[in-house]
């Protein structure tokens, strides 16, 4: 899906016949106060809309909490993913370019720093991602379907945690070697995501992860890579897979920004 994303980008710059045109991606943010304002997919195009504050799954039948769950992650999922696409697509277009800008320059040691990467072509590895059905199961899971504390109180979907005293964050309620734990608040889910992608492109755990997705983007065959999320390895990776079968998660797989969504920046 990402590489179908890069090709659609490219469509679009290249029939504009205008290098100057550039399109961005229309995103609306929704404070949820109700569970009625979550949109409930219903096709493989997805509007760009991202959530915060999802509260009141626990009180909904099981098979509709699910629904309303997938609904709220996912857009935020592809938001993620049409950015990462976006900025693929440049990295590559830097590559053919024999004379960097300013601005090249800049966006390229951004990235590079942001990604911990030692060349452009490590960058573009790291700045891969994973199938959806994955990113789904592993938020059903380390959110408990969006009814902890962390998904409600900090759009924290991952239990992702912070180790910086200047960052919004929330106290555990368990400690870690007699340490107290805190984990990360995120303004919407969207930061959340981004910060799950993040993890994934930079952390020595999920090497085996990166290189594996240069030759495939089956979520089976990537799942075993992802046995250091947890303490509890393998057993982890079986749950993740129990998660996607019994859900039919890949069919989200397929699923996509829709392209009405881009629009021609003035």
């Amino acid at each position: 899906m990402q590489r179908g994303l890069i090709v659609i980008l490219a469509v679009l710059f290249l029939t504009t016949g205008c290098k100057e045109k550039k399109f961005v991606l229309r995103t609306e943010v929704i404070q949820v106060d109700s569970l009625e304002q979550v949109v409930l997919l219903d096709d493989t195009l997805v509007a760009p809309k991202t959530y915060t504050h999802l509260k009141g799954l626990e009180d909904q039948p099981v098979p509709r909490a699910k629904k309303l769950f997938i609904s709220a992650i996912l857009p935020s999922v592809l938001i993620a993913k049409y950015h990462l696409a976006e900025q693929r697509l440049k990295l590559h277009q830097l590559k053919d370019k024999s004379d960097w800008s300013d601005v090249d320059s800049l966006f390229y040691h951004d990235l590079k720093a942001r990604y911990k990467a030692t060349d452009l072509e490590n960058l573009l590895l790291r700045m891969a991602t994973v199938p959806n059905s994955i990113v789904l199961a592993q938020a059903a899971v380390e959110s408990g379907w969006g009814q902890s504390r962390f998904f409600k109180e900090g759009n924290n979907i991952f239990g992702m945690w912070s180790y910086n005293d200047n960052e919004p964050r929330i106290p555990a309620k368990f400690k870690r070697d007699d340490k107290r734990i805190h984990l990360r608040v995120y303004e919407n889910f969207s930061g959340s995501i981004d910060d799950y992608f993040k993890t994934l492109g930079t952390a020595r755990a999920y090497r085996e992860l990166r290189h594996a997705l240069k030759e495939t983007n089956d979520p089976y065959q990537l799942l075993p890579h992802l046995r250091f999320y947890s303490e509890r390895r393998n057993d982890y990776v079986i749950q993740l897979k129990k998660m996607i079968d019994q859900n039919n998660l890949v069919q989200y797989d397929k699923y996509a920004i829709d392209p009405k969504y881009l629009v021609e920046e003035e």
